[in-house]
Formats: structure tokens, C-alpha cells, sequence
């Protein structure tokens, strides 16, 4: 049984006019690659550049390998606790991070994604430390998968604050019962870290035809992110249009065998490609065919590699990519993104303009700007919990 710890770390370092820099325990249950890692890789980063010391507790499997996200934490300077343990190890889990918060004395815990908002935040709450998650959008999907996100939505409504990359999202989580007082919308940012390789060489990196007409797509093969959609706005056209998909998941291999029935021999399956963004020149067309999304990472990589974008208008989307800045269509229509990728193929002038203009819209999604509006909702979590 868990027992508060008393003062709050914060609260004795205001009283006592104490000078050490804020402290932040970022939780997190990493998959291989994702939006939601990134988002953690680069706010960390953010953090510590800004003067706050960001703290990781990473939930892994076991494995004999360093994940890749730790590794990546690691390289960059940041104090990492991998908890590596079976996927319902949860008491264990719960232990590891009451050591954590003893050892790092954090002001605020930070948790993203349901298992750690369902398993981990509580932990925070019972030693008195004020609770923040990051709502990275919901996925639906499998029953159980659609049950844990209900769960993580009554859990948010104990949080001290809520972050919601998006306004839709945002407007979710007011209407599942989160106090709207609590609730933040913070739309992710862009920070350049990719050196984009040449068209050519990307191709022959892929293993992609020189001279075809390229429709990438990049992402976990799950049913919220659409690559079936894709694979039937290509099955409409009779030229030579290839597309290429980067990217793993459970629905790999009915996609494979959609593609095999709907537009046999012109789709390339890479997998995970780590570093994946630095080939995006390779494409013609960037499609993102996703059902649901929040603020997703990769829209920026493609905007900032410049590659002519073609988006469904869900979640965070049409708040980043303006009609002058790509083509939008509606979620789960084969026929309009088979349309947009025509319109693209038959107008590459004016393709390239827009791609050029999202790149410019680039500048709105500053990390310095986006790190301050974190940092600002724990200061105000510290000034009311000083004020109670």
C-alpha cells in the first residue's frame, strides 16, 4: 500500500526559496517506433535546454536489446530508468516507480499513453505529486483496446492537468467528464533533426524504381491508420503508380494479401526502417490515409522534407496542413485519395507549391514556444497547490 509523502517536492523548495531547477518524471511504455516516442524524445530534450531536468521511467519487455527510444534518450544526456518486465507485471511496475520519484524527487509526474496513465499516475497521486498526462489520440480499435482507452479517460478526469495535442481531442476528453479547466490543448511541434537524403539515393536505398510515380506512406500498420484505404485508391489507377509503406504492425498480413488481390506487384513492404523520415524525398506523394489522429509527427517530417502531401481531415490534421499547404479529403474514400494522388501526378507544379508553403507553415510549430507552454501548466500546478 502506497502512503502520501509529505510536502510535495515543489512545495518545500518554494517555501524554502529553494533554487534547483524544476523537476519532471516523464513516464512512458514505449513501442519501437511511434508519434507518441517522439513527442516524449523531443519535449525531454526541450526540457533540459530550457533549464527544467526531465527524468524518464521507460516500461519495457524483456529483452536482450536496449530499446531503441532508451538508447535515444540515453545518447542525449537524459537520466533513464528502464523497468523491464512482463506486459502485466504491474505491482513490480508500481514499486519501480515509487523508487523513482524517492530517488529524482520530482515536482510533477508526467505519464503518456493509457498504460501509464491507468497503472502509473496513481503512484504520483498517493506521494502527493502533481499528475500531467499528454492525450496523443485515441486509436479505437480491438474491444479490450477501446475498453482501456474509456478506462484512461475516467483516470483522466483525477489528473491535475490534462494535454491534448488536439482541439478535437481536447473536446473529447471535455465531454467524457474531464473539467475543461483541466484540460490544455498543446498541438505538437516540429524540431529539424533529419538530413534528408536525395531523391535518387533514397530510391536506391528502397529499392524503389527510378522512374515510377512513388506514393509513400509511413506508419503502424493498424486499422485507425488506413493503409487499406490506400491500397484501394491504387488499385484504381491502370498506369504505373507504385506505392511504397514503411512501417510494421498486427495488420500486416491482410494488408499484404489486400495488395496482392487489389494491385498485385506495385507495393513495396519495408517494414521498420529506423531513421525512416531521412528517405521521405524518395516519394512523390506523401499520403497520410488515417482514420483517426492527433497531431501526428510524421505530417511535420513530410512537410519539412517537402514532399507533396495528400491528408484525411481527421484530429490535429486540417489545423496543420491548410488547403494551400496540401490536398485534405475525408477519412475512409479510396475514391477522393485516388483522386487528390491523380491530381498530384497530372499538376506536379503545383504539387511542389504547396509542398514549399508547408514547409514555410513549419515555423508555427516552434519546439521553444511549444516546451514554454508545458513548462508554464506546471507552473501553474505548483502555484495552486501552494495556494491550498
Amino acid at each position: 500500500m502506497l502512503h502520501s509523502a509529505a510536502p510535495a517536492p515543489f512545495l518545500t523548495a518554494l517555501n524554502h526559496k529553494d533554487t534547483r531547477p524544476f523537476r519532471v518524471l516523464h513516464v512512458i511504455a514505449p513501442a519501437p517506433v511511434g508519434g507518441l516516442e517522439r513527442v516524449v524524445c523531443t519535449l525531454v530534450r526541450g526540457q533540459r535546454s530550457a533549464g527544467i531536468h526531465p527524468y524518464v521511467v521507460a516500461v519495457v519487455e524483456p529483452s536482450a536489446l536496449e530499446h531503441p527510444i532508451v538508447a535515444e534518450l540515453r545518447d542525449s544526456g537524459i537520466d533513464v530508468d528502464v523497468v523491464s518486465i512482463s506486459a502485466r507485471s504491474y505491482v513490480p511496475e508500481r514499486r519501480r516507480l515509487v523508487a523513482a520519484c524517492r530517488r529524482w524527487h520530482p515536482d510533477v509526474v508526467h505519464t503518456h499513453g493509457y498504460r501509464s496513465d491507468l497503472v502509473d499516475s496513481g503512484v504520483a497521486r498517493a506521494l502527493g505529486i502533481p499528475t500531467v498526462s499528454t492525450f496523443h489520440g485515441f486509436t479505437g480499435g480491438p474491444l479490450r483496446n477501446r475498453f482501456y482507452e474509456w478506462l484512461q479517460r475516467r483516470v483522466a478526469r483525477r489528473m491535475d492537468a490534462v494535454v491534448a495535442v488536439s482541439r478535437p481531442l481536447g473536446d473529447r476528453l471535455v465531454d467524457s467528464g474531464v473539467t475543461r479547466g483541466r484540460v490544455h490543448v498543446v498541438p505538437n511541434a516540429h524540431t529539424p533533426r533529419v538530413t534528408f537524403v536525395d531523391r535518387m539515393a533514397a530510391r536506391r536505398t528502397l529499392g524503389l524504381p527510378s522512374d515510377a510515380f512513388v506514393v509513400g506512406w509511413v506508419g503502424r500498420l493498424t486499422n485507425e491508420k488506413g493503409a487499406d484505404v490506400l491500397l484501394d485508391a491504387v488499385a484504381r489507377f491502370a498506369g504505373p503508380v507504385v506505392v511504397s509503406i514503411v512501417g510494421d504492425g498486427p495488420e500486416r498480413v491482410q494488408l499484404v494479401a489486400r495488395a496482392s488481390s487489389r494491385a498485385p506487384g506495385r507495393v513495396h513492404w519495408h517494414g521498420i526502417i529506423p531513421n525512416a523520415a531521412q528517405y521521405l524525398r524518395a516519394f512523390d506523394v506523401f499520403a497520410l490515409s488515417s482514420r483517426t489522429e492527433g497531431t501526428p509527427m510524421v505530417l511535420f517530417e513530410a512537410m519539412d522534407a517537402e514532399v507533396p502531401i495528400v491528408a484525411t481531415r481527421v484530429g490535429g490534421v486540417p489545423d496543420v496542413l491548410r488547403p494551400h499547404d496540401g490536398i485534405l479529403i475525408d477519412p475512409e474514400n479510396p475514391a477522393a485519395l485516388a483522386g487528390a494522388i491523380g491530381a498530384i501526378k497530372s499538376d506536379p507544379l503545383a504539387a511542389v507549391n504547396r509542398a514549399s508553403s508547408a514547409k514555410s507553415r513549419l515555423r508555427e510549430y516552434d519546439v521553444g514556444s511549444w516546451v514554454e507552454q508545458y513548462n508554464a501548466i506546471y507552473r501553474d500546478l505548483a502555484r495552486t497547490t501552494t495556494a491550498q
